[in-house]
């Protein structure tokens, strides 16, 4: 008589291994004086499900050798499968089939599978592992959540981390800062306004390496980026958000107001273009947004806004334009300004050029360790002490970490510094008027600019440009540009001491308010307030 061996061994359940399975597999054959003509084994598969490679061509074995085999042998029966209905199905099906009998090392060989008895013995065997399997499940859930619950994060890291094992063998994350900064920059454009394919290619260049239409959707999603740990729903259990224990790379604020504004983010994406700057910004009084196309007249082609929900307005769009230039011409900052924004790009920069010290003499630490190593690593390969297999493990590994360091100390971080700085130092002379800025730059820095200026977009009524909020920076020039009929300036009630990224909440009265957050505290000057880093503008 023939038979064959099966083998599983699970990822979670390293008690029975394949070694030991085997063992006891060909001792019952021998006792039996059966003949194993084959043995067959699946190591870290899953028993709820018979979509397992080895099991596959078990089956595919028997089907070819049909008659050849009598017996499948296993060691128990949970190792043949932990879901009930699908393990009687298939023992079934074995029998009627292919004439193959299934049994575990612990029942005799002459055994009859069609006494009720047997039957029932089986069912019930099957139905006892069917419920380890679901408690097995539910503790790995339960430790899931308790883990998560305490502030760990769970699996690889994602983009801007980087994976680590503390002292107590846990896996963690830290922050990897040679991709941190592409993270700020995702969730800092977005706020400004740039459409997230935009962000998309202006971070490729600098080595973002996540591919699909949902990259930076998915990051500015994700809330490790804020130090948070997301915990599910489970039964009665509700979902919260707790600390993390990990570092975070943006404030919990900046993450809450990406999210609002994911969810309030309208499914028609505007293209920007150069000929239609305001696309996308105005809005009609009625609170619907304002398209933008070209019309055919007699002798040419002019160019009109005009409003999704009124389409039978237009407006020139030659006359808009020309009336919100002049507008931004208007807008400058005053002298004393100028001065507190250069003063306080030189705070600013004194604290990180210490951090960048302190974090450069610790890679110089780090590399002297790494280098260290490497030379003992191969000097232990070289005396035979150790396996080729776990030298070629380990050296990449090591050079790699190697690399990075190297990278890291070749002065890139400063040359980056003093281009940032060189780069404030050219704005400075343009700060006096808002509009030189607005020229040189292309249709997606406009927009960031607009917003910038205008916390809400603009609001085009009754014949002229109405805003609810502007930055505070400007509201001395308020009067002029009203008295002019360039800009009317529908001021809400808010509070005066905060920053630029701005909530909307209601008063009793009904009126809007702004609740804001403020991402650094610095020196205020007489009238007006704002908060500069790099060449960013916030308020």
């Amino acid at each position: 008589m023939n038979a064959l061996g099966y083998l599983r061994l699970s990822a979670k359940d390293q008690s029975k291994s394949l070694e030991y399975q085997e063992t006891n597999i060909r001792d019952y054959c021998l006792r039996n004086k059966l003949e194993v003509v084959g043995m067959f084994k699946d190591n870290g598969r899953s028993s709820f499900t018979f979509d397992r490679p080895d099991y596959q061509a078990l089956e595919a074995f028997i089907k070819k050798h049909k008659g050849k085999c009598q017996y499948l042998i296993v060691l128990d029966h949970d190792r043949f499968s932990r879901n009930l209905p699908e393990a009687l199905m298939k023992i079934s099906e074995l029998e009627e089939k292919y004439g193959v009998k299934v049994l575990s090392t612990s029942e005799r060989v002459d055994l009859d599978t069609t006494d009720p008895d047997v039957f029932m013995k089986r069912a019930f065997d099957y139905l006892m592992a069917n419920k380890e399997l679901f408690n097995i499940r539910h503790r790995t859930k339960q430790g899931v959540r308790n883990a998560k619950e305490k502030g760990r994060y769970l699996g690889r890291a994602p983009y801007g981390y980087r994976n680590i094992v503390d002292g107590s063998k846990r896996n963690l994350i830290e922050i990897d800062e040679t991709k941190a900064f592409i993270i700020e920059k995702v969730f800092r454009d977005y706020l400004l306004g740039i459409a997230p394919y935009i962000i998309h290619k202006s971070i490729k260049d600098m080595g973002f390496t996540n591919k699909g239409h949902s990259a930076i959707r998915d990051i500015l999603s994700n809330c490790v980026y804020a130090g948070l740990i997301r915990v599910p729903a489970y039964r009665e259990l509700p979902e919260k958000y707790v600390k993390a224990i990990h570092p975070p790379i943006v404030s919990e604020e900046e993450f809450w107001l990406v999210q609002k504004m994911l969810v309030n983010k309208r499914r028609q994406q505007v293209r920007p273009d150069e000929d239609f700057p305001l696309r996308g910004i105005l809005k009609c009084a009625c609170g619907q947004s304002m398209t933008a196309g070209w019309s055919k007249g007699r002798r040419q082609y002019y160019l009109y806004y005009r409003c999704v929900e009124h389409t039978n307005i237009n407006v020139p769009g030659k006359m808009l334009h020309e009336k919100f230039d002049q507008l931004l011409r208007e807008l400058s900052f005053r002298p004393y300004q100028v001065a507190f924004l250069t003063a306080a790009h030189a705070l600013l920069s004194e604290e990180p050029m210490q951090h960048k010290k302190d974090r450069q003499n610790k890679n110089i630490q780090a590399l002297k360790s790494i280098n260290e190593k490497i030379y003992l690593l191969e000097e232990r390969y070289v005396n035979n002490e150790i396996e080729k297999s776990t030298y070629q493990k380990w050296f990449p590994k090591f050079q790699e970490e190697k690399l990075a360091l190297e990278l890291l100390l070749k002065g890139k971080n400063e040359k980056i510094q003093t281009a940032e700085n060189a780069v404030f130092d050219g704005y400075i002379p343009y700060m006096k008027n808002i509009f030189d800025i607005y020229e040189k730059c292309n249709i997606y820095q406009k927009h960031a600019i607009i917003r910038g200026v205008f916390k809400q977009n603009l609001v085009w009524g009754e014949g002229e440009l109405r805003t609810p909020l502007i930055n505070p920076v400007f509201e001395d020039k308020l009067l002029i540009i009203k008295e002019k009929g360039l800009l009317f300036y529908e001021q809400p009630f808010r509070k005066q001491d905060k920053s630029p990224i701005s909530t909307q909440c209601r008063s009793r009265t009904g009126t809007v308010s702004h609740r804001c957050l403020r991402p650094a505290r610095l020196p205020i000057p007489p009238t007006g307030h704002f908060f500069f880093s790099g060449t960013q503008i916030y308020h």
